[in-house]
């Protein structure tokens, strides 16, 4: 907990210093992130209308940057994000999966997804130095060493999916790499490494299409990308560039089976015209874990919260 509350710290600083805005999140909306993994979203009654506890901010990070990022020195906005996932039952023994979490929430305006992917290197390359040169005695005790060295190998989706197809693993190229090949994936690598350009359906109708670049095997890639821990820890961040035209949004929606009249705001939003903008999530608790070694994330906050298990 000394660890995590120096690495808060070091989180705010390196977006200070880059000239990002930070902001207060929303914590409940009459709309969420539905692109969440098989997890439910909970839905209450506030005052007759339907709202969620936010699952992600992704909707109001594009909300944000398009009002806040129009000059120069403002190079993008993020915020410390509480979300609540309804996790299925499975995640209980994956080591890494909360039901109450923190991400730190980050968006670049008028950014590629590489310039994302870039951002978020050096934001956990930026954290893991600090906690290293200033957290020493702390590492010391739960016998850890950080060894993070950039740049970060990139591997695509089809080339994880035959990775794990070479060990023996079940995967699939149209599909999320499943929770257990993420973790192998992690044991596989010496450095923290990023898979990108997922297939289109495996992501939220909000990923990007490329729009000139297909798999072999016709599967359509979207311009999206998960950061690893090595060491077998698995996902730390999730990210992409964002659709925003609101033909295009609105065609992936229904795609999905999104009801787009259920989005209110945001479809109005997207009438009205918003900025292109790529942004990651990071989670707090993960990133913790790994700094720390820790063997569970649920040593990684008090009062941790996991799928079916009754807790303070």
């Amino acid at each position: 907990m000394k660890i995590q509350h120096k690495l808060l710290g070091y989180i705010g600083d390196f977006f200070g210093e880059r000239g990002f805005l930070q902001f207060l999140p929303p914590i409940i909306g009459p709309a969420t992130d539905p692109g969440i993994r098989g997890a439910r979203r909970i839905v209450f009654d506030y005052y007759g209308k339907n709202y969620y506890v936010m699952s992600s901010a992704i909707l109001y990070k594009q909300a944000l940057v398009t009002a806040f990022c129009h000059d120069n020195d403002v190079k993008g906005i993020w915020f410390f994000s509480p979300n609540i996932r309804l996790e299925s039952l499975e995640t209980a023994k994956t080591g890494r999966h909360l039901t109450e979490f923190v991400q730190v929430d980050v968006e670049l305006p008028y950014a590629s997804h590489i310039q994302a992917i870039e951002v978020c290197e050096e934001l956990l390359s930026y954290v893991c130095r600090r906690v290293s040169e200033e957290c020493l005695k702390e590492l010391e005790g739960l016998s850890r060493r950080l060894e993070v060295h950039t740049p970060f190998p990139r591997i695509n989706h089809h080339e994880a999916v035959d990775m794990l197809k070479k060990e023996g693993m079940n995967a699939d190229y149209k599909s999320e790499i499943p929770w257990e090949g993420e973790k192998k994936l992690s044991e596989m690598f010496e450095n923290p490494f990023f898979i990108i350009d997922y297939p289109k359906g495996s992501r939220g109708f909000y990923d990007k299409e490329d729009g000139e670049r297909v798999y072999p095997d016709g599967l359509i890639i979207l311009r999206d990308f998960d950061m690893l821990y090595n060491g077998g820890f698995g996902e730390a961040a999730s990210g992409a560039e964002r659709e925003y035209e609101y033909r295009r949004v609105i065609e992936r929606m229904r795609e999905a089976g999104e009801d787009p009249d259920t989005y209110g705001w945001y479809v109005e939003m997207l009438a009205d015209g918003i900025v292109p903008s790529a942004g990651f999530g990071l989670g707090v608790e993960r990133l913790t874990r790994f700094i720390c070694g820790l063997e569970n994330v649920t040593h990684a906050r008090p009062f941790a919260k996991v799928a079916g298990v009754f807790s303070a």
